[in-house]
């Protein structure tokens, strides 16, 4: 179990771009990580996933081309930039750390950062 902060978030036009981070109390070296968002009223939704390695991603159709998850294990650290962004991205996101099955559908862990706002004005 790891402890995470995310950050970077804040205000942005339409077309602008954010690079958020999450920050983790110790080497996360051995899990999988996820980015996932939450907007007001809507069920939190996995956004983009990445492999121990980082050689492995997935993401959300809905950010697929805007946005790209890496992660730097030598920092403890998880990035997501956003670029292109439009007001439908406005949500609370978060970060996971969890695993991957054989399959590589990625499996929640228990390890939850507290979030960080980003919101998109048009």
């Amino acid at each position: 179990q790891v402890q995470l902060v995310e950050s970077g978030g804040g205000l942005v036009q339409a077309g602008g771009s954010l690079r958020l981070s999450c920050a983790a109390s110790r080497s996360f070296s051995a899990y999988a990580m996820a980015w996932f968002r939450q907007a007001p009223g809507k069920e939190r939704e996995s956004v983009a996933v990445i492999n121990w390695s980082g050689s492995s991603t997935i993401y959300a159709d809905s950010v697929k081309g805007r946005f790209t998850i890496s992660r730097d294990n030598a920092k403890n650290t998880v990035y997501l930039q956003m670029n292109s962004l439009k007001p439908e991205d406005t949500a609370v996101y978060y970060c996971n750390a969890g695993g991957l099955a054989r399959n590589s559908d990625y499996r929640i862990g228990g390890s939850w950062g507290q979030g960080t706002q980003v919101t998109v004005s048009s």
